[in-house]
């Protein structure tokens, strides 16, 4: 997708955001994935798929077909220190995907290929996993991201396709992107409210506490659970919430099973958590047709996805005191989803700390959250939205 270069914003709290550098680009259309440079691919109907296999290689004994696609060099405009690429796949039968990234600095060096995940919806066949620092030259992997602390002016990403050999099982990636940023580190001045305002989606309310004890192999719920059960309200807004038949394997006297499944299916088996950011979206793209991680500058940002109908997915952390009416009194990294703003502009969530459903909606106060949200996680967000809520016009962050 061709980028959007960011507007000129004329108010203060407007002019305050844009010096948070953030630039989100992806490639999504068939003109657009064709783009890249094909190596055993080709792209049909929106996807890059399985042309000829261009080469063969053993993973934990089985041998798999592979194909590489390439994508173009990517120039946010800016020199950036931290980069997350998210996708959406199919992974049928023993087959799975896997997301490298180079980048290029100022005066040409080009860093390593390194790998930031290699994935498939199930696990069936393949664990999903992470793959620790790499942090050989440029730039080094923290989990879900890429990080180059010299800066970097331009970077590539590379999908590759794996099936088991002699099958014809067909994997294919129909969305890769990134979110590039260089931020400061603070939130700077409190944004003022925008078009949000007094505007609250009816997103459902699932609680990660009730599910303390649950299956130890995905972490054992309660509060490892922040991220898939957000995933999950924000799955519920859409209808697109996995059925019974899905989660037959989950005992009948759990609660809101369809949150055990998205653990399951969000699951890092390296980094042994089901927090990882675009393992979240791609599982949430796999069921409600778009999905993906990007950073915003204000929640004023947030309020134009709010205005459109499209609930944001954010990752905060605050200490003791930071967060009045929080049900938990700090944490180093938290995910909730926002639904909504008061007609002063404090920011309504669906926070899956309450004890319980009836205990997940809060009101936080606007400059509270935004201390929790923009130096902590740079404003990080899973947008994740179905065909009949395009993404809202005019929004600073680049499409």
């Amino acid at each position: 997708m061709t980028p959007v270069s960011p507007a000129t914003a004329a108010e203060p709290s407007e002019r305050r955001a844009d010096t948070r550098q953030v630039h989100y680009h992806q490639f999504d259309s068939g003109a657009e994935l064709r783009q890249g440079r094909a190596k055993g691919t080709k792209v049909a109907r929106g996807r890059i798929r399985f042309g000829s296999p261009a080469a063969t290689r053993t993973l934990g004994g089985t041998a798999y077909e592979q194909a590489v696609w390439t994508s173009p060099w990517v120039d946010p405009g800016f020199s950036f220190t931290e980069l997350i690429p998210s996708w959406s796949a199919i992974t049928p039968g023993n087959s799975f995907v896997e997301i490298r990234v180079r980048g290029r600095d100022a005066s040409g060096k080009r860093s390593s290929w390194d790998l930031m995940g290699r994935w498939a919806k199930t696990d069936r066949h393949l664990k999903r996993s992470t793959f620790g620092s790499q942090a050989d030259d440029l730039a080094n992997v923290n989990v879900d991201t890429w990080r180059a602390p010299g800066g970097l002016s331009t970077y590539q990403l590379k999908v590759t396709l794996a099936r088991k050999a002699g099958t014809s099982r067909n994997p294919g990636v129909d969305t890769i992107g990134a979110v590039a940023s260089s931020l400061p580190g603070d939130a700077g001045t409190t944004s003022k409210p925008g078009p949000g305002r007094g505007i609250v989606l009816d997103v459902p309310q699932f609680s990660q506490m009730v599910h303390g004890g649950e299956f130890p192999e995905y972490n054992g719920g309660g509060e490892a659970w922040c991220s898939p059960t957000s995933t999950s309200m924000v799955l519920g807004y859409y209808d697109a919430l996995p059925g019974p038949r899905a989660y037959s394997w989950v005992p009948e006297d759990y609660p809101d099973p369809w949150v055990a499944y998205a653990a399951r299916y969000t699951f890092d088996h390296t980094y042994d958590g089901a927090g990882n950011w675009p393992f979240n979206t791609a599982y949430a793209a796999s069921r409600v047709g778009k999905a993906f991680v990007t950073r915003l500058r204000s929640l004023r940002e947030a309020e134009r996805f709010i205005a459109a109908g499209i609930p944001l997915i954010a990752s905060i952390s605050f200490g003791s005191g930071e967060m009045t009416g929080a049900p938990i009194s700090s944490t180093a990294g938290h995910l909730l989803v926002i639904v909504g703003f008061t007609e002063d502009g404090d920011v309504v969530v669906n926070d899956p700390a309450g004890k319980n459903n009836s205990a997940v909606r809060r009101t936080y106060d606007r400059a509270q959250f935004e201390r929790a949200w923009l130096p902590r996680s740079g404003g990080l967000v899973y947008v994740i939205r179905d065909s009949a809520h395009p993404l809202p016009k005019g929004n600073q962050t680049n499409w």
